[in-house]
């Protein structure tokens, strides 16, 4: 008899991916593939909220996402990968759940408060951006899925979700199960000059990076800024390099790091040879796997139109309950 459980994600194509969202995400995506019915779908509709002026990229950004997903282990025969916008459903679903969801609940969400402060480069005052929540929430109890991978941040998003699911029960009759946060283990993932690895910053390693790029990269990477010479000892704790280590070099190694550096055995430059090293050993097997795939005609386009169609399935049952539920 079946007893995996269903579970839903998602992702905004908004530019190549980065060893954060490899370790922060993706590697967590990979092992749900193993043990349950996985979905996770390209946000396209997610990213028109905040980048619809332009929308130059996106096709290419939706492109290579996909490469990035396979390249990294996402396998099409073990969980379903395909595009929101395409599953025309999570529309339709959206706005029945915006029917029954306050706007104040919308308002009080803290992300929209504090990217309406953050953000001064992009305009964020249309209803799109402000209803996201509800469309995420149609996105994850279209699956109806009893756990939903997701970091300490997006806590509140699910909460909101939960909610929306409990309204929407309290009004029709039991419909969605309310959804229960599968925490992602935070994974540090500074970026090169020590802020948050982001695009936007110009200071990620990307999964899709040449190696010649990213010993460019780490060559210019910041340590531990007290270290001034090289005779004198580090700080792992606070080097911007070692949460790398932790990643990426095995405990006995990883320790022979921490021990040379705090007693300057071990210098910065040597440390990062360590580090790319290593780095190296990982993303091959990742860029052969998006090689292979580059070099396959349609293969992209093949993946998500075959997600697509079992995504539907699923969706059109929901939608079609969720309709009859309400009266429709």
């Amino acid at each position: 008899m079946e007893t995996r459980s269903r579970t839903v994600s998602g992702m905004r194509p908004t530019g190549p991916l980065h060893l954060g969202h490899y370790f922060g995400v993706l590697k967590n995506w990979i092992a749900l593939q193993e043990s349950s019915h996985a979905y996770f779908f390209v946000a396209d509709w997610h990213a028109l909220t905040s980048d619809f002026a332009d929308t130059s990229a996106l096709r290419r950004n939706i492109a290579e996402m996909v490469k990035d997903w396979a390249g990294a282990g996402l396998d099409p025969e073990k969980c379903v990968i395909f595009r929101q916008s395409a599953v025309k459903e999570h529309g339709e679903l959206s706005l029945l759940l915006s029917m029954i969801t306050p706007v104040s609940w919308l308002v009080r969400n803290p992300t929209y408060k504090e990217q309406q402060q953050q953000i001064s480069n992009k305009d964020l005052g249309n209803a799109g951006f402000l209803c996201y929540p509800v469309l995420m929430a149609a996105d994850i109890l279209m699956y109806k899925p009893r756990g939903v991978p997701v970091g300490e941040d997006q806590l509140p998003h699910l909460e909101l979700t939960r909610e929306i699911a409990r309204r929407f029960n309290s009004f029709y009759g039991e419909t969605f199960p309310e959804p229960q946060a599968l925490l992602t283990p935070a994974a540090k993932c500074p970026g090169l000059d020590g802020r948050k690895m982001s695009k936007s910053y110009g200071n990620g390693i990307f999964l899709s990076d040449s190696f010649v790029d990213i010993e460019a990269k780490v060559r210019g990477m910041f340590t531990d800024q007290a270290r001034m010479r090289r005779s004198d000892p580090g700080n792992p704790d606070v080097c911007n390099l070692f949460p790398y280590h932790v990643l990426l070099t095995e405990a006995p190694a990883r320790e022979d790091i921490r021990q040379g550096c705090t007693t300057a055995a071990l210098g910065c430059v040597e440390c990062k040879r360590i580090f790319l090293a290593n780095l190296r050993a990982f993303l091959e097997p990742l860029q052969e796997r998006r090689i292979a795939l580059e070099r396959r005609q349609d293969t992209v386009e093949d993946i998500l139109a075959a997600g697509n169609k079992r995504a539907r399935v699923f969706a059109e049952g929901t939608l079609a309950q969720a309709r009859e539920k309400m009266g429709l």
